[in-house]
């Protein structure tokens, strides 16, 4: 598949071998039955259109005759790589085969015959216009009928991707579609680590955080051949849960901020005297429920802190706001302040106790005293734990 214009090969300048145009992956896992038609059908696209392509089959274990027939085609067709990635999952065989790729462009894309190569010069061309990443739509009305089951069709995919839009404001419509194409350039900007399905949404939401031009367009999506290796509730899953850890914001910090703000609220007024509410006297039992959003909105608070370090220190990303305040609260800072709310707790009790004692041992009500003292206390073992985890997550890994 070799081309002689100057602008479809590059040329390494250290042993002078000339490198393909764009590279092919194609994650394979059992995909006797499609992993030929998926060759066959992009040299044919490369030769059409006189395109130099290299095609890396990542084999991801395959037990039945697939790895054969690739080893097979690549007696007739040189431009095959077979790799072998045995850490099992998706994004596991895509990371394998983009560390491979040698390709200006790479087009990804899976075994099954879902998708049609002829795509192919319309990514590319995408890319060409300075696009970064270009992302397949499956929904653009080019669907073959029973491609996709009703659930991903019309409930799983939708949702997600309406959650990606709104959370990282990324105009994609279909972010789960496995053909898409990216540049060599922006995909070194890119530090991918999920092994799972998640790395179809890790991809498109770091290339958003990157500042990459993304662009869709629509492509056609067949019936596949062959078993589906999708779990529709475990993948599901997993693509909802790399979401929220990159949008903590609207899970954690929101809903803790208005938690820990209406308990504080709520106890102040409480605390100063009996409040009325639709005739009704309120006395201190509500301070039950303002003591706990108070601990439920902190703990919140503190999760933020924990999914933003865990994504910049476990999953490549990059957060300003988390590097200075790890330089302005230390943990020695933060024990001392939880340490500081303890004490204040203890002191109430201390009070509380004393005035018992004062009272002969009998009956009074310090029912008020007693739930602000309490709230302290956890308030305060909250923070020092909570920094302590914090410190063990801001461990960053070689």
């Amino acid at each position: 598949m070799k081309n002689n214009e100057d602008d479809r090969t590059t040329t390494c300048s250290n042993d002078n071998i000339k490198k393909p145009y764009i590279s092919v992956i194609l994650p394979c896992l059992n995909e006797e039955k499609g992993i030929s038609m998926c060759i066959e059908s992009i040299n044919k696209v490369a030769n059409s259109a006189n395109l130099d392509i290299e095609i890396i089959v990542v084999d991801n274990g395959s037990t039945d005759s697939s790895v054969e027939i690739v080893q097979n085609l690549s007696i007739k067709f040189p431009n095959i790589i077979l790799e072998k990635e045995p850490i099992k999952g998706y994004g596991s065989a895509y990371l394998h085969g983009l560390a491979k790729a040698a390709g200006k462009y790479i087009f990804m894309a899976d075994a099954d015959n879902t998708y049609d190569f002829e795509d192919i010069p319309k990514f590319i061309e995408k890319l060409k216009q300075g696009n970064d990443l270009v992302v397949g739509n499956r929904f653009s009305g080019m669907m073959e009928a029973n491609s996709m089951t009703f659930l991903h069709r019309w409930i799983g995919n939708p949702i997600l991707s309406t959650l990606v839009r709104l959370f990282f404001k990324i105009k994609i419509h279909d972010i789960h579609c496995g053909a898409r194409a990216i540049s060599k350039e922006a995909y070194s900007k890119l530090t991918l680590y999920t092994l799972g399905m998640e790395f179809a949404s890790e991809m498109i939401i770091k290339a958003a955080k990157a500042k990459l031009k993304i662009v869709e367009i629509p492509i056609k999506y067949r019936l596949r051949i062959g078993e589906s290796k999708l779990e529709t509730f475990s993948d599901g899953w997993r693509h909802l849960r790399f979401i929220l850890l990159y949008s903590p914001l609207v899970i954690f910090l929101i809903p803790g901020l208005l938690l820990f703000l209406f308990g504080i609220i709520s106890m102040l007024i409480l605390f100063m005297g009996n409040f009325s509410l639709f005739g009704i006297t309120l006395y201190f039992h509500p301070m039950f429920l303002s003591s706990l959003c108070i601990i439920l909105g902190y703990e919140l608070i503190f999760f933020t802190g924990f999914s933003r370090i865990y994504a910049v220190t476990h999953l490549g990303d990059t957060d300003k706001i988390i590097e200075k305040l790890f330089k302005l609260l230390t943990l020695e800072k933060a024990i001392a302040l939880g340490s500081i709310i303890a004490v204040a707790s203890i002191a109430v009790f201390v009070a509380i106790f004393v005035q018992w004692i004062g009272s002969n041992l009998g009956g009074f009500d310090q029912t008020k005293n007693m739930i602000v003292a309490l709230t302290l206390a956890v308030v305060g073992i909250q923070t020092i734990m909570g920094s302590f985890m914090l410190s063990i997550l801001g461990i960053k890994e070689k």
